[in-house]
């Protein structure tokens, strides 16, 4: 009689169910704007790469608020300077 132990084969690796909320890479591309603010509010939706999709939210909300400031701060830098009003004197 043979004292040998037979082992089961191993069993095949299981591939994971689909799972359509769990994190993956949306590769889209970003082009950069030349703007640094606005890069970098950009740049923060690579963070939903690595996020289910129901922490889409935080980063699309962080970076439309960034996107808003970046916008509202153009309209309290100083501009050029008006040009000078022409004053026309009538009779």
């Amino acid at each position: 009689m043979d004292d040998a132990v037979l082992e089961a084969p191993p069993a095949a690796e299981e591939e994971p169910a689909y799972d359509p909320a769990a994190p993956a890479p949306l590769n889209v591309l970003r082009t950069p704007t030349g703007d640094a603010e606005v890069d970098a509010a950009l740049g923060r939706l690579g963070d939903a790469d690595h996020l289910a999709t129901d922490g889409h939210v935080e980063v699309y909300e962080d970076v439309h608020r960034g996107l808003r400031d970046a916008l509202t701060a153009l309209d309290a830098r100083p501009g050029p300077p008006a040009p000078p009003r022409s004053y026309e004197h009538r009779s």
